[in-house]
């Protein structure tokens, strides 16, 4: 089974393909200025030529569905909606903050916390085993203090995201690790996405919406005058 994986919740704009669990080609590119309306449908292009495959071959589309950026997320969904419509194929979502732990199972690691961060002191977050995997605490949004995140003092934490760096200046964990340069990546979307498709946990397209967590505040502009 061919499936194309877009990310685009964080400043990592990501493409990847599959054949079932075997990774054929990834696209991505991290960028301050999030430039996922630029260059989405090129690396899609790129991951396909990549991959050696049409856009005809590809069999389902996995979106990383957030928490993270509102415009990056809205982007990512209408992309894998108009493949999904287009193709007349099924949709896949993920919780982005899955893909940040799977480089870190396995690694003598107690727990892996990602954190994204959500500007000021407010990360988007979640806490997975560090050996299963399995989510341990759900996906919020939170605002992190010096107590926070203190019920695992003593176990062996890293916390993988951009929210990484401002979460080390005020954390009291002397024991935790902090690895700030992780992002959202759709190579590692391949797993959960092959155990949803197993169980037919697909989305329905129509209705989907990806994972916000928070309302979108934007800058009203002001009525001219007449």
């Amino acid at each position: 089974m061919k499936i194309l994986y877009l990310e685009t919740s964080s400043k990592n704009c990501s493409v990847a393909i599959s054949d079932d669990e075997k990774l054929l080609c990834v696209a991505e590119e991290v960028s301050e200025n999030y430039k996922q309306s630029e260059s989405l449908h090129s690396f899609v292009e790129w991951a396909l030529e990549g991959a050696e495959l049409s856009v005809k071959d590809i069999d389902a589309v996995c979106l990383g569905k957030g928490p993270g950026s509102y415009t990056g997320l809205r982007i990512g969904a209408a992309s894998a909606k108009g493949f999904c419509y287009g193709l007349k194929i099924p949709l896949v979502a993920v919780n982005s903050l899955e893909s940040m732990k799977e480089p870190f199972l396995g690694q003598n690691y107690d727990l892996v916390i990602p954190l994204v961060d959500a500007r000021r002191m407010e990360v988007y977050t979640a806490v997975y085993d560090g050996i299963t995997g399995e989510e341990l605490l759900l996906t919020e949004a939170k605002v992190l203090d010096e107590n926070s995140f203190e019920e695992f003092k003593d176990k062996k934490v890293i916390f993988v995201g951009d929210g990484a760096k401002k979460a080390k200046e005020i954390l009291q964990l002397p024991n935790a690790e902090f690895n700030k340069d992780i992002y959202p990546s759709a190579q590692y979307l391949v797993k959960k996405t092959l155990e949803k498709i197993k169980n037919k946990d697909f989305e329905d397209i129509a209705y989907f919406e990806p994972l916000y967590l928070k309302e979108f505040h934007g800058v009203k502009k002001k009525k001219s005058e007449e």
